[in-house]
């Protein structure tokens, strides 16, 4: 099971007919707004001092302040973590709680809430796990 592309292009604040993979691969590629990574952390739920610390770890707070579009390495960050999200929310079809699940430290992410680890390609994948074995009934 995919996450559907509209549902990450909605987190990503993207136009209504971005609505495929290929469609955000091209706004990825051309680098998405900063406004994107904006509107990802705060459907992630994270609020306060963590909130800046998480959007600084996909972009140095001196370059955000300078910049109107994201380079192509923080656009796929900023999509992984959208796709993330979207997983979340698709698996428990509630936004506070897919908001728990992501700030919660997780015993199969050594520890680590799967927000943070989702900042990494293989630590997506890790989280990607979590959720489709709940999705399927499989102990997390």
């Amino acid at each position: 099971m995919s996450v559907p592309a509209d549902r990450v292009a909605r987190i990503l604040g993207l136009r209504p007919h971005v609505r495929s993979v290929a469609g955000i691969a091209e706004a990825v590629e051309h680098g998405l707004p900063k406004l994107s990574l904006e509107r990802v952390v705060e459907r992630a739920g994270i609020e306060g001092p963590a909130r800046l610390k998480l959007m600084h770890r996909v972009v140095p707070a001196a370059t955000y302040k300078r910049r109107h579009r994201l380079k192509l390495v923080e656009s796929e960050r900023t999509e992984r973590l959208a796709r993330v999200i979207a997983l979340a929310e698709l698996l428990w079809d509630d936004e506070a709680d897919a908001k728990r699940f992501l700030a919660a430290p997780h015993p199969e992410l050594g520890g680590k809430k799967p927000i943070e680890a989702a900042l990494t390609e293989l630590g997506a994948r890790q989280v990607e796990d979590v959720v489709m074995r709940a999705l399927h009934g499989l102990p997390v």
